[in-house]
């Protein structure tokens, strides 16, 4: 049962936005340029709270969505923010960066794919507008 206020499609959206930041906040950077900077390394771990949030509430109130999507590694990306937003200063850079090179992009295009499949609300009907 849903018991949020936000469609699935806005929590799903959330993780989108955060992935363009992160990918754009670390192009054209390899570890060395990441562990050397720490505001990229911030904002990159601040996007991935928002990620792994946004990941939790479709576990929580899109259930559904989840199970029918094993694939889809929300529960990881939840994981993931729990350890960035808990672990302050003892945040493995190596770990983050990782997830930045092969998690987030699989993630992306698994979520694009997701929401390409799933169906639209109907248009409202002429004598709605």
């Amino acid at each position: 049962m849903n018991r949020s206020n936000k469609p699935l499609d806005e929590f799903i959206r959330h993780i989108l936005i955060g992935i363009e930041k992160i990918e754009r906040h670390t192009k054209g950077l390899d570890l060395q340029g990441f562990i050397a900077n720490d505001l990229i390394q911030d904002a990159v771990i601040r996007n991935l709270e928002v990620v792994g949030e946004a990941s939790k509430n479709i576990l929580k109130h899109y259930s559904e969505f989840s199970t029918s999507r094993p694939e889809i590694q929300l529960s990881a990306a939840y994981q993931m923010r729990n350890a960035v937003s808990h672990g302050y200063f003892a945040v493995d850079l190596k770990i983050v960066w990782s997830t930045v090179e092969r998690s987030i992009p699989e993630l992306k295009a698994q979520l694009l794919q997701a929401s390409q499949e799933q169906p639209q609300p109907p248009a409202p009907k002429e004598a709605e507008l």
